[in-house]
């Protein structure tokens, strides 16, 4: 990865989460981060009649940068997300592109009538970032229980995950980057 820009909408500023997730993954990845206001209205993607966000139309929103940029781009979000087919989703990417978005909606314990557990956000904001951002590199669901790309339907396996690729994946991360170069 060249380069990566983080676009928080509907985070709230003040609590630094988004800027701790930028070194996270700025130490993960090995690449230069920011921190970017929206250029789009993250409402252009709202379903009424769900009252969720459908994260396809923030992929295309994220994409449509009037900077042009190369670097990956990554959404961070506190609505919640779905796309047609599921009933939500924590995230979505674009299979070996450049965007990706992931959404703390259902990641904070809040959301599950438990209370407010910051450490608990960050470290699952971190898990789904690393997975979305795992698959703009091209990287696709992984069977290792361990290993952050292991596909998560429910917040207890995001828990039960690493924030780490696995070997696998890590060797198909290196050589993506070999062939690349």
């Amino acid at each position: 990865m060249r380069a990566l820009e983080l676009v928080p909408f509907y985070v709230p500023a003040n609590d630094g989460l988004v800027e701790r997730l930028a070194v996270e993954l700025e130490r993960e990845f090995g690449c230069p981060t920011r921190v970017r206001r929206p250029w789009f209205d993250p409402e252009d993607a709202y379903d009424a009649e769900r009252g969720q966000y459908d994260s396809t139309k923030l992929l295309a929103l994220l994409l449509d940068d009037p900077e042009a940029s190369d670097a990956c781009v990554l959404g961070v979000t506190g609505v919640d997300l779905f796309v047609p087919v599921l009933t939500f989703v924590y995230g979505e990417a674009q299979l070996d592109g450049r965007a990706a978005v992931v959404s703390l909606h259902r990641l904070r314990a809040e959301a599950y009538g438990l209370a407010a557990n910051a450490a608990l956000c960050h470290e699952r904001l971190v898990k789904e970032a690393v997975h979305e951002l795992g698959h703009v590199q091209g990287l696709l669901h992984c069977t290792d229980p361990s290993c952050v790309m292991r596909a998560s339907t429910y917040v207890e396996q995001v828990d039960a995950k690493g924030r780490e690729f696995c070997d696998g994946c890590t060797a198909r991360l290196t050589s993506r980057a070999a062939s690349a170069d």
